[in-house]
């Protein structure tokens, strides 16, 4: 079966995560995003439609901040960009990353199909029992608690929250590596 070649990732304040997908990721991994934007997704498939930052940076609308990504291959790079995006936050803190608190800071994968949901529910179910094994010590809490479901309408950012960190390289961003390397059970 063919994955789709969009997701959305909320990990935290967008600006981070946009850089270290699309900077540290293709590190990794070169050209293997084909484009990917900040904005704003709801699990909600009814929430308030196009809500500015400062509507979402409130609370009320149930957006999370997002990175859209298109990947070049699929079926090549998918599993290990959701593993990579468990390297850089911590999913274990419920709507929080760091100092940013709030329903909009949630830790997210709005999947495009059924086999890539299956993928990141595979990839989330293994760090757990990294977690629990004791092979990753480095999140405040024991239980991965990101969000996995359907991918909904994204509302992109405006263009100043577009490459932020590439624009302000000394801007806010409270993400770093937990871990560098997914390590084994074994």
């Amino acid at each position: 079966m063919t994955l789709s070649n969009t997701l959305a990732l909320g990990a935290g304040c967008y600006w981070g995560t946009e850089k270290y997908v699309v900077n540290d990721f293709q590190k990794r991994f070169p050209d293997s995003i084909k484009t990917a934007a900040v904005g704003f997704m709801s699990p909600d498939p009814d929430a308030m439609k196009d809500p500015s930052y400062r509507q979402v940076c409130s609370g009320s609308t149930g957006h999370v901040e997002v990175l859209q990504v298109e990947l070049n291959d699929p079926d090549k790079h998918f599993e290990e960009l959701i593993k990579f995006f468990f390297m850089f936050h911590d999913p274990t803190t419920k709507d929080r990353q760091g100092n940013d608190a709030g329903t909009q800071y949630a830790s997210w994968v709005f999947c495009s199909d059924d086999e890539q949901a299956k993928i990141a529910n595979k990839v989330k179910g293994e760090l757990q029992s990294l977690v629990t094994a004791g092979k990753v010590t480095s999140y405040s809490e024991g239980t991965v608690s990101t969000d996995i479901g359907p991918s909904q309408l994204f509302y992109p950012a405006h263009a100043e929250h577009q490459e932020y960190l590439d624009k302000n390289p000394s801007g806010y961003c409270n993400h770093r590596f937990r871990f560098r390397e997914w390590p084994s059970l074994n």
